[in-house]
């Protein structure tokens, strides 16, 4: 029996593909334009005017699509949610609509410390929401490889953050671990006991 006043969490899927869509694409908006060279760049030219864009490029598309992979599995787990839930999923995408912000910033100035922990909270706070999003998508069901797969980004970022205090240019390797929650939830998932049939 359906409850009133709950809202269909799947009126949310083309608004967050959307988002998604605008601010992954968005993120390769500030690369640098062949204008950038007087004359035909170098090899060393390229590699000093590109890489650090790109590499910024590269993490912040790659936590962007493992996020917008969470969010679906999400709505998909908790197909309604109160007005609160609702709420919380707008801020979980306004945090991803400003993504290319700290993107642009991180990848002009990526070995600055005030950058990279910014750069570094951006990341904590996107994957923050997530994981509260699922906690409250979990109430009452026992999934601790989903909680498992939304929890473990946080400690990453969090780490990460911290390391870039101190060694920015470290810290981007830290954040990348990020990447193995869907691990980390295949391993918690294979932990559990067996169900009997």
């Amino acid at each position: 029996m359906k409850q009133i006043g709950l809202f269909e969490m799947r009126r949310l899927e083309a608004l967050s593909n959307t988002i998604f869509g605008v601010a992954m694409t968005l993120l390769a908006y500030d690369l640098p334009k062949a204008r950038s060279f007087a004359s035909a760049p170098s090899w060393i030219d390229l590699v000093r005017t590109y890489a650090q864009p790109i590499i910024a490029l590269m993490i912040s598309f790659i936590v962007a699509g493992l996020f917008w992979l969470s969010h679906h599995r999400r709505l998909a787990f908790a197909p309604e949610g109160s007005r609160g839930v609702v709420f919380l999923n707008l801020l979980f995408l306004l945090s991803i609509v400003l993504l290319p912000v700290t993107n642009g910033l991180y990848g002009a100035y990526r070995l600055d410390d005030v950058v990279a922990v910014s750069y570094g909270c951006h990341l904590t706070m996107i994957a923050g929401l997530n994981a509260l999003l699922w906690l409250l998508a979990l109430r009452g069901s026992h999934h601790p490889e989903l909680l498992a797969s939304a929890v473990f980004p946080v400690v990453v970022f969090v780490l990460g953050t911290a390391i870039a205090f101190v060694a920015p240019a470290i810290a981007q390797y830290i954040w990348c671990l990020a990447f193995g929650s869907m691990v980390v939830g295949w391993v918690a998932a294979r932990r559990q006991p067996s169900q009997p049939s």
